[in-house]
């Protein structure tokens, strides 16, 4: 199968296609201004009722003749380009791929993954996905969202800036706390230090400005250690031994996230004073030191005793870095996969909700298996995204050029338009799926559903099937995934919509992967399949009764949902992915700390999410007193099936509830981290 790297096949219907654009382009803007003048967000009418010299009013009053006058001398234009635009569409290709060489600053920040032998303990991908609104300003502003163009830039900088970060975990362990949350957890990283927003931390590209990091990464200045206390002696790593936190030979480097330059002796290390190499009073390790095997802190070789407090009591601290050339992924099997090198522009930011850490411990009844959390941050080497409402044309390309500084591989302006390959309705906008990998697309089909209604018929709403390279096995057949990205039919009680989009979702992804499993030409040698993984926006949650035929659809029975315990059950920590519009702004969710912080309190979640709908209440009622069903309407999903490779292991890792995109979108983002391994022992 062939990618398709531009929208047509020759460079004289490009160029058609480019001035039909142009024709359209103007009557388009300007009917988009129009509109937008007369819609407000809750945060524009906040302003203009603080500001009594405000002259909105005025404005208004002289724009719009204005508009409407340009509109007008406009649209003879407009309606020449929209019937060449139009006839085009039956030649356009159903998307769009592009591939940017990762740079050497990007090398350097782990952007680039790995595709060498594939090891029988294998590797961890991570998988999110995020709804982000980034329709036309007018239609946006219907959903309490504006100014689509920057939103659009802003939402590729914190999803890069999130990615591209070192990965710190802290973990609490203890059998009287399995919430999403620790509320003792302020008192554990009171020294830690906490970034704002990373719309504010140093850009990690080439074109941004670097500064060193001068301030410690483990606890602001001039307070006490929360690690350790003062002494002579390090507690993290013994006298001559390789440092677990960089690599050999790097503790004086100007890049290493810990120490800074003058060796692990320097006065200015931010883990222990000066000279320290070894001491009885560290209270993260007991005298005499013995080796331990689940100190995340150390390599072999270099562990703790086993009766840390910090481990004795559960709570665990591990620090990792993206690794260049690698990605960083788990399972590697050598001690560079937690030395990753890391810029000196890279602020180090820590993960600051808990999660329940289960390896190395006999699982507790009713504990999952794995972690879950609610992050303000997109998780650290973040392999696939999945992004739905990405509509208009101009935020598209700002937001893959903003992904393009982590991502290589980008599929985006998928679906079709006008009537082309859909039904006889029109389709104005296209299906609003981007999908970016850092791994090598093999193949890519999209498949636009065909039973759309009512508004939701005007766009191509459809699903792509992605087939992606992540390895190469010892007898050189390639390690495959498939990746299944869909945004279904939105509008309430339209469940019978729904039911047959995710029938032909599961109908047309079994033919592509049919299609697509054959011998390679060159070897004749099967591909291995390591996961198969659908994303999206799927539009019903798992605990409205109203949705009660969509939870009961085959789909749950070949793919598992990691949140959801059966038909109409959540699991207590699965929380909702769909915000209260009226609500973006209030200064309690105003960035990605604070709508954490309400994310993780029950209060805070009825306030500001959406719930399942009660037939005798009204959904959307702020303040409300009533009792209501489970954490929200989750209705963004990633699912996962677990026998994808005969022999073959897929377990989960991790799963994330993510508040990055604060202020940008009406929804939280996903993501989930799988672990892939053949079940082999390592030779």
């Amino acid at each position: 199968m062939v990618l398709h790297t531009s929208p047509y096949s020759s460079a004289f219907l490009r160029c058609l296609s480019s001035l039909s654009w142009g024709f359209i382009f103007p009557c388009y803007w300007l009917l988009d201004r129009l509109l937008s003048s007369c819609v407000a967000t809750s945060l524009e009418k906040r302003r203009r009722s603080q500001d009594p010299c405000s002259f909105v009013t005025l404005y208004v009053l002289v724009s719009t003749p204005l508009y409407l006058l340009l509109l007008l001398a406009s649209l003879p234009f407009a309606l020449l380009g929209f019937l060449l635009w139009a006839t085009l569409q039956a030649a356009r290709h159903p998307y769009l791929y592009t591939h940017r060489r990762p740079d050497k600053h990007q090398a350097e920040q782990g952007c680039v993954a790995s595709l060498a032998d594939w090891r029988p303990q294998g590797r961890s991908f991570c998988f999110g996905s995020s709804n982000v609104c980034l329709l036309p300003d007018s239609l946006a502003r219907f959903n309490n969202l504006s100014e689509t163009q920057r939103r659009a830039r802003e939402v590729g900088k914190r999803i890069r800036n999130g990615a591209s970060r070192p990965q710190i975990k802290i973990y609490i362990d203890s059998p009287t706390n399995t919430s999403i949350s620790a509320t003792s957890f302020s008192s554990l990283v009171t020294g830690f230090r906490r970034t704002s927003s990373l719309g504010q931390r140093p850009d990690n590209t080439p074109e941004a400005e670097t500064e060193p990091v001068t301030d410690c990464p483990i606890h602001t200045a001039g307070s006490d250690c929360p690690i350790h206390t003062t002494g002579p002696n390090c507690p993290i790593h013994t006298a001559g031994a390789d440092c677990p936190i960089h690599s050999k030979g790097d503790q004086g480097s100007s890049d290493c996230p810990v120490h800074v330059a003058g060796g692990e002796d320097t006065p200015e290390c931010p883990l222990h004073t000066a000279g320290s190499q070894n001491n009885s009073d560290c209270p993260l390790h007991t005298t005499g030191a013995q080796n331990s095997p689940d100190c995340p802190m150390h390599t072999t070789g270099v562990q703790n005793s086993p009766d840390c407090p910090m481990h004795a009591s559960g709570v665990q601290i591990s620090i990792s870095a993206p690794e260049a050339g690698t990605g960083n992924h788990q399972g590697e099997g050598d001690a560079e996969s937690l030395t990753g090198g890391v810029s000196s522009n890279n602020t180090l930011s820590h993960r600051t909700s808990m999660f329940k850490k289960h390896t190395g411990r006999k699982r507790r009844q009713g504990d999952d298996g794995f972690d879950h959390e609610i992050s303000a941050f997109f998780p650290a080497n973040l392999d696939f995204l999945c992004l739905q409402e990405v509509f208009d044309h101009r935020a598209t390309s700002r937001l893959r050029q903003q992904l393009h500084h982590y991502f290589p591989y980008i599929l985006s302006d998928v679906g079709r338009y006008a009537w082309k390959g859909c039904c006889s309705r029109f389709k104005f906008l296209n299906s609003g799926v981007m999908m970016a990998s850092r791994y090598p697309i093999l193949d890519a089909h999209y498949e636009c559903y065909p039973n759309g209604r009512g508004e939701d018929a005007l766009a191509a709403k459809g699903v792509l099937f992605v087939k992606v390279q992540v390895g190469t096995s010892h007898q050189e057949q390639r390690v495959v995934g498939y990746l299944t990205c869909t945004h279904l039919h939105a509008i309430e009680g339209d469940a019978a919509v729904r039911c047959e989009q995710l029938d032909l979702l599961l109908v047309w992804g079994a033919e592509f992967r049919k299609m697509t499993s054959r011998p390679s030409e060159e070897k004749g040698l099967e591909d291995q399949v390591a996961f198969d993984v659908v994303l999206g926006d799927l539009n019903f949650d798992n605990c409205s009764s109203e949705d009660k035929l969509e939870q009961q659809h085959a789909v749950f029975t070949q793919y598992k949902d990691p949140c959801r315990l059966g038909p109409g059950e959540d699991k207590p920590w699965a929380l909702g992915t769909l915000l209260d519009t009226s609500g973006l702004y209030d200064e309690e969710v105003s960035s990605p700390e604070s709508l954490q912080k309400v994310m993780e309190n029950e209060e805070g979640r009825k306030e500001y999410l959406v719930f399942p709908t009660n037939k005798n209440h009204c959904p959307n009622q702020k303040g409300r007193k009533i009792p209501l069903k489970g954490n929200g309407r989750r209705i963004d999903y990633i699912l996962y099936r677990e026998e994808v490779q005969q022999d073959w292991k897929v377990d989960i890792e991790e799963f994330s509830f993510i508040t990055q995109l604060a202020g940008l979108t009406d929804h939280l983002s996903v993501a989930m981290r799988l672990a892939v391994s053949t079940g082999e022992e390592e030779p």
